[in-house]
């Protein structure tokens, strides 16, 4: 392991010259033997003084062996006019040792200089810079994920161990007010015109990528925009038009880097990815050594004892360092909960320190990702209490967001739905940042929202504390469309809701304007929503989808060029307003489509998940 240590930090801070892996392929006799006795006097020159603390016995026994080439070398560049082939072989064998060499002792200058691991600090740097490279790992690559995953587990270890956990609580709100100055300063650049690269930007969708993956072709795509033309039936590469080998997505690391370090440089905004892979997920526990897993316990148990008896900056640091040690693969999670860290964790969610509160719920966040963590969560007593408090009154606005994600995330238990829409304020606040909130707050609204919905005992709450207006104001905001359409689709599946929906003059037009010019799926959930809309409305809500004097041409297209889902909620849309009086005079023209789609849904379909198709991402911050 320790060997890989060396490897990784050496591969992370430079990368090697191209003279370490290149021999010079036109010198030749005496040119050759001048120019590495140029290299060998250069190296003998920056290192035989060298004070060397790291690899001090090794270091200068390599030294030694160089200043012995560098006499023959000189006798030789004095005295050899001619050099057989395999001689000239060997000599530039020597050029590659000898240039290596010099990377290996600069290393070991390095280290002393601008590597040693000698605080709190320091390690927390190691730590990023590892899990970095586990992130961009590649599988022919020493040293391996285990090795790496290993020394991360240990390094978080000793850095408690070894420097305890008081840090400069100045220093961390300091952090604070740069966070918040930083995103100011974002925000300004982000506003002025840049141009992107175009290799940076998805050819389906023209926005930056976020999540670049590879497709069977060779080309790359935004992840959301190819998974849903894969999703619409589409067999064949969007930008070439060859037929797809397989439906398997590769994440396009490279490129991904490559955007951030753009965004960085230019001040951009860049979200990553929220919607964690399972399958790296479940490739990182794997490659988890029974010493990494030891040393993660070990480390639970630290962190846990100082939230329990430590000073508030004590606290904050071990609610900071659970909430990274969550942020992936189960077995941590699972970790951390049975060592007892929740109900430590709930009491830290009312603290008057806003990092403190930002700390503890995004960790409860990172942690209820694990299922049998999420009955330890509701079972907890006040904790709930506590995430909706933190939703309705956090001190910033990253802890509300991370509140509203932790209540999508429980939600996902149909038994704490109802619990969750019933706790006083959780459903108002929700409302209220899907109103309000940023783009991401938004998105973990609508999409806690959603899961509310799919409660049916949850629909007069819903109406009650607002959720219905947000929703419906939510149909023109392309961030949450779709999702929001999903909810509504469910909510008037009730004739309470459905009798709430038609009051609202803006409804129809909006779910119209969602077929017109929403994306597949927003396309899918609306004409959904106003199928329920007749069925569960009555004649009075019939009558005002079948007036709508543009719906005819939507629902026309949809069933010629919709998904299979659209065109079965077209087709029995259709079927509806055959059924009205006078409904021929409104629909001429449905005919074909209708015809078309018509063997496709000869009954209603019953299911939540048959009507309804929303993408349910759990956003898992990582600061």
């Amino acid at each position: 392991m320790a060997s890989g240590a060396i490897f990784s930090s050496l591969r992370r801070r430079r990368s090697p010259s191209l003279e370490a892996f290149l021999a010079p392929v036109d010198l030749f006799d005496v040119a050759l033997v001048k120019t590495l006795v140029s290299v060998v006097n250069e190296l003998v020159s920056c290192f035989s003084n060298r004070v060397f603390q790291f690899q001090r016995k090794n270091s200068r026994s390599l030294i030694r062996k160089v200043e012995v080439f560098q006499i023959l070398l000189e006798y030789l560049s004095d005295s050899i006019v001619f050099l057989p082939p395999t001689a000239v072989l060997c000599l530039k064998e020597l050029y590659l040792v000898l240039y290596r060499s010099k990377i290996l002792l600069d290393y070991c200058v390095q280290s002393i200089t601008e590597g040693e691991i000698f605080d709190a600090r320091s390690c927390r740097t190691e730590i990023e810079a590892l899990e970095e490279q586990i992130v961009n790992h590649e599988g022919d690559v020493e040293p391996t994920i285990s090795v790496l995953n290993g020394l991360v587990a240990m390094t978080r270890y000793c850095r408690f161990l070894l420097f305890g956990f008081e840090e400069d609580e100045l220093r961390l709100k300091n952090g604070s007010q740069m966070k918040i100055k930083n995103r100011l300063i974002t925000k300004a650049i982000a506003e002025t015109f840049l141009t992107v690269p175009k290799d940076f930007c998805c050819s389906i969708s023209l926005d930056l990528m976020c999540d670049p993956v590879i497709i069977s072709t060779g080309q790359t795509y935004e992840r959301s925009s190819i998974s849903r033309w894969v999703e619409d039936g589409h067999t064949t590469c969007p930008k070439t038009g060859q037929m797809l080998g397989h439906n398997r997505l590769v994440p396009n690391r490279a490129l991904r880097n490559l955007i951030m370090q753009w965004c960085i440089a230019h001040g951009i905004p860049h979200e990553p990815p929220e919607v964690i892979d399972a399958m790296a997920e479940s490739f990182a526990s794997a490659c988890l050594t029974k010493a990494a897993v030891e040393a993660n316990r070990a480390t639970s148990a630290l962190l846990i004892q100082q939230l329990a008896n430590g000073s508030q900056a004590g606290q904050t640091v071990a609610a900071r360092e659970i909430r990274l040690m969550a942020k992936t693969g189960k077995q941590n999670r699972a970790l951390i909960a049975e060592a007892g860290a929740i109900p430590y964790l709930r009491n830290l969610l009312l603290s008057p320190n806003h990092v403190a509160q930002e700390n503890s719920v995004t960790a409860l966040l990172n942690l209820s990702i694990f299922d049998k963590n999420k009955s330890r969560i509701m079972d907890e007593k006040g904790c709930l209490r506590s995430i909706v408090d933190v939703l309705r009154f956090g001190h910033t606005t990253e802890a509300r967001e991370n509140a509203a994600a932790t209540l999508f995330s429980l939600s996902a238990v149909h038994n704490y739905k109802k619990r969750i829409a019933d706790k006083m304020g959780a459903v108002e606040a929700l409302a209220g940042l899907l109103q309000e909130g940023t783009p991401r707050g938004k998105k973990d609204a609508v999409t806690a929202l959603f899961n509310l919905c799919t409660h049916t005992e949850n629909c007069v709450r819903m109406i009650e504390a607002g959720a219905l207006t947000a929703l419906i104001g939510a149909l023109g905001n392309e961030g949450v469309a779709e999702e929001a359409a999903g909810a509504l689709a469910l909510i008037v599946r009730q004739p309470v809701g459905a009798k709430a929906v038609v009051k609202d003059e803006g409804t129809i037009a909006g779910l119209m304007g969602m077929m017109r010019c929403g994306t597949a799926r927003g396309k899918e959930n609306a004409v959904a929503a106003l199928l329920e809309l007749c069925r569960s409305g009555g004649a009075a809500a019939t009558e005002r989808v079948v007036k709508a004097p543009a719906l005819a041409g939507l629902l026309q297209t949809l069933l010629l060029t919709g998904t299979k889902r659209a065109r079965r909620k077209a087709a029995s849309l259709a079927r509806v307003f055959q059924r009205c009086e006078n409904a021929s005079l409104h629909y001429v023209g449905l005919g074909v489509g209708y015809a078309f789609a018509n063997n496709s849904a000869p009954t209603r379909d019953t299911s939540f998940t048959g009507d309804v198709s929303v993408p349910m991402p759990i956003s898992v911050p990582v600061l």
